[in-house]
């Protein structure tokens, strides 16, 4: 019974954001006419924000966050985050939970997807073609650089998709890379979504997902691959900190 009353709430949820996001794309559409940056993205991050209270009210899925404090207050102080990947919650709720705006970098294919693509289109994002991963990096490194200047933080998971809970990816270098080339502080976070919204379902479950933000690192005369070991290791001994249930092992080694 309770699997599937999980099942009609989600299919509420889903009906949620489907109904909700066509509005407000069409408003971000006609607005990016006239002006863009900062206006067009708090609008599309409305229905972001539509889309949390949607999770908590309509599936019972709760966060709390640590260490938002460590994050720089200044609006020019530019870092990258370096998020742990489980779901797509963490995709929709960082910019909700951040006080600048965020620059994702993303597989181009996005772009397609009727309203949400089209208007995630006209923002300060960089989507890249996989394919192509020279002219891919060029593209990442020239506009990250560009839209940290104006205020923005850029944001890039080092397992590049989802990985189950309790499932370790490989960590690519990508975000590291590009924090060594602008001299940027890098910030890893841990995130639990997977407990409430695993990966390939559309299935929630309630519960409480823990988002925890590390202290900025300095990227300044490290290397790329040296500096993404030390997100690593963070993140992952954060992971079966706050998620002991998806670590067996380690909490029995405790």
């Amino acid at each position: 019974m309770s699997r599937l009353l999980a099942v009609l709430r989600s299919a509420v949820f889903i009906a949620w954001m489907a109904v909700t996001v066509v509005p407000i794309a069409i408003v971000a559409l006609l607005l990016s006419i006239f002006v863009r940056g900062d206006p067009v993205y708090w609008v599309c991050i409305s229905w972001l924000r539509l889309s949390i209270w949607g999770a908590r009210v309509i599936c019972g899925v709760r966060y709390r966050v640590q260490g938002m404090e460590r994050l720089p207050a200044d609006r020019l102080s530019p870092v990258i985050l370096l998020p742990k990947h489980q779901s797509t919650w963490e995709t929709f709720a960082f910019p909700t939970l951040m006080s600048h705006p965020l620059c994702y970098v993303f597989k181009r294919e996005l772009l397609y997807i009727p309203f949400f693509g089209w208007a995630i289109g006209r923002l300060d994002m960089i989507h890249i073609d996989r394919s192509k991963r020279t002219e891919a990096w060029n593209r990442v490194a020239e506009q990250g650089r560009e839209y940290m200047a104006k205020g923005n933080w850029v944001i890039m998971f080092p397992e590049g998709t989802r990985t189950p809970r309790g499932d370790q990816g490989v960590y690519k270098s990508g975000g590291t890379r590009l924090a060594v080339t602008t001299r940027t502080p890098v910030v890893p976070i841990a995130v639990s979504s997977a407990k409430c919204w695993p990966r390939k379902s559309f299935v929630l479950r309630p519960g409480v997902i823990d988002v925890v933000i590390g202290h900025p690192i300095p990227s300044t005369g490290r290397q790329p691959d040296e500096l993404m070991r030390e997100v690593e290791a963070w993140i992952e001994a954060e992971m079966r900190r706050i998620d002991p249930e998806a670590y067996p092992a380690v909490a029995a080694a405790h």
